[in-house]
């Protein structure tokens, strides 16, 4: 494609398109080597009894990366995609040398703020590349083929490395195929091409008196627009839930005598799986229907894996609720880049993943302190409160945006 005369479209821009998706399969893969192993790391190699301890790394996760995701917004609109992109990769590197090394719990924490860093400037850039790309009725299939990646990705490292860890140990050999995930991550990113011309040709159809200050961007973003803020309080309650997913799961289903790998991956499985039809469904069915069923069926899959007592029954469940957090995963992000405007949709989007993954932060504190008050049985019961409240606000508060 001639940067010169660039056009917009999926199949006008397939090899680059191609090669992003590809990107955040490894970007992905990066929080998977960590997802199922990390909470026993706790247990059994640092002795901490106590939940709230074990989840302390997720909180280091979610902050950085939630902080991180916000001025990753500007910082690519003045610096460019790409050298975000590739810096992001330079964070990455430490995480799974950090955690081989690890001789005290407070390394594994400053190797997830590290993770956290990754995964705000790796992920967000490969979105906003994608959506630079695309034609406004492409946004949903793009973001979706986009979170399919990275969470597919997820899902996979999180057998793999449950399955390493149960043959083998818990440290190294789990998280040695972190570095490949880096180098190979780093190497397709340094090969891509950038997508400021494409952002140029978007900005040329754009109402100039759509600027906006960095300010009201986040005013809008967090409460003064009713879609754009719905998306907020939306996406910050699903990553809450996926917080208490990610660090109480493997400690629930392994009390409850099962083998953690495969049916802990079954949700982030369903989850990028779906995603693959989901974003298309937004660009045809609208946004909102399917964020209001997928906050509702995110409720229910967790009241219902709470409550449940058999292997069956769990698996039917974390697919559920991995189908109604990829229902509205992609969808989020469509609708705001249906909203904001081509020159500060980066930075809309930042604001959004801001409130969205401090979500991981605030769902490991709750799941924590429920979970050493109570139990992990409780502490699941209780969370699905918030994606049913959060689906009904939406609901009510959210205007539809796909203009068909």
């Amino acid at each position: 494609m001639n940067e010169e005369h660039p056009r917009l479209g999926i199949r006008n821009n397939a090899l680059t398109f191609a090669i992003l998706v590809l990107i955040n399969l490894f970007v992905g893969s990066m929080v998977g080597m960590e997802r199922t192993v990390l909470p026993l790391v706790g247990e059994q190699d640092f002795g901490l009894a106590s939940t709230s301890a074990v989840l302390s790394f997720i909180v280091s996760f979610g902050f950085s990366k939630a902080i991180v995701n916000y001025f990753a917004g500007r910082l690519a609109e003045r610096y460019g995609r790409k050298k975000i992109l590739l810096v992001g990769w330079c964070f990455g590197f430490v995480v799974p040398i950090l955690v081989i090394v690890a001789h005290d719990w407070w390394v594994i924490i400053v190797a997830n703020l590290f993770l956290g860093i990754n995964q705000a400037l790796t992920w967000s850039m490969t979105v906003n590349m994608k959506i630079d790309l695309v034609r406004t009725k492409e946004r949903g299939l793009a973001i979706g083929l986009n979170e399919a990646a990275g969470y597919l990705g997820l899902s996979a490292a999180a057998a793999l490395t449950g399955y390493i860890a149960s043959v083998s140990s818990l440290r190294p050999e789990p998280f040695l195929i972190g570095l490949g995930f880096v180098v190979i991550g780093f190497l397709l990113s340094l090969t891509v091409k950038s997508t400021e011309s494409h952002l140029l040709l978007q900005q040329k159809d754009s109402n100039p008196q759509m600027e906006q200050s960095a300010f009201m961007i986040f005013k809008l973003v967090s409460w003064k627009n009713r879609t754009l803020s719905s998306c907020s309080i939306s996406g910050l309650a699903t990553n809450f839930k996926d917080g208490v997913a990610w660090g109480l799961f493997p400690l629930f289903f392994l009390e409850k005598g099962l083998t953690i790998g495969v049916i802990v991956a079954a949700y982030p499985t369903s989850w990028g799986a779906f995603q693959l039809v989901t974003g298309a469904l937004s660009d045809r069915w609208g946004r909102k229907p399917l964020i209001v069923l997928g906050m509702i069926l995110q409720a229910f899959g967790l009241f219902s894996i709470a409550i449940s007592n058999s292997y069956t029954a769990w698996m039917i469940e974390a697919v559920v609720l991995g189908i109604g957090t990829a229902l509205v995963y992609p969808t989020f992000q469509a609708t705001i880049s249906d909203v904001a405007g081509a020159s500060w949709r980066a930075s809309a989007m930042g604001v959004y993943r801001f409130w969205r993954d401090s979500g991981y932060a605030f769902g490991a504190l709750f799941a924590g302190v429920v979970a050493d008050l109570l139990d992990p049985t409780a502490a699941i019961t209780i969370l699905a409160i918030l994606p049913l409240a959060a689906g009904i606000q939406s609901m009510f508060r959210m205007k539809e945006s796909l203009i068909k």
